[in-house]
């Protein structure tokens, strides 16, 4: 099993920036990648972007240009840095982790993370 746990979220203004982070701990070695995903009232589960242990990134097409992912494999975190946020970012965003993780599933999820931008 592998536990997430994630923090960063809160409140921003539109064009303002938030950096989520998510640690895992258990058994790490299933978390070969690991990816965030967000569900916004009334709007299907989105994966927002991926990345493997080898680095290989990859991302919505709603987020390319303003999101990075990146993960620091010693510390078995993962992290997303989220620029020129919208308020169409507003969603609670979820930090999962698998073999894989598939658009719209993971293996291992963490409790979520609220995030609202302001207009």
């Amino acid at each position: 099993q592998v536990q997430l746990v994630e923090s960063g979220g809160g409140l921003v203004q539109a064009g303002g920036s938030l950096r989520l982070s998510c640690a895992a701990s258990g058994s790490t070695f299933l978390a070969n990648a690991m990816g965030w995903y967000r569900m916004a009232p009334g709007k299907q589960r989105e994966r927002v972007a991926a990345i493997t242990s080898g680095f290989s990134a990859n991302y919505a097409d709603s987020v390319k240009g303003r999101f990075t992912i990146s993960r620091d494999n010693a510390k078995n975190t993962v992290y997303l840095q989220m620029n020129s946020l919208k308020p169409e970012d507003t969603a609670v965003y979820y930090c999962a982790a698998g073999q894989r993780v598939g658009v719209r599933s993971a293996d291992y999820w963490g409790q979520g993370a609220q995030v609202t931008v302001s207009s």
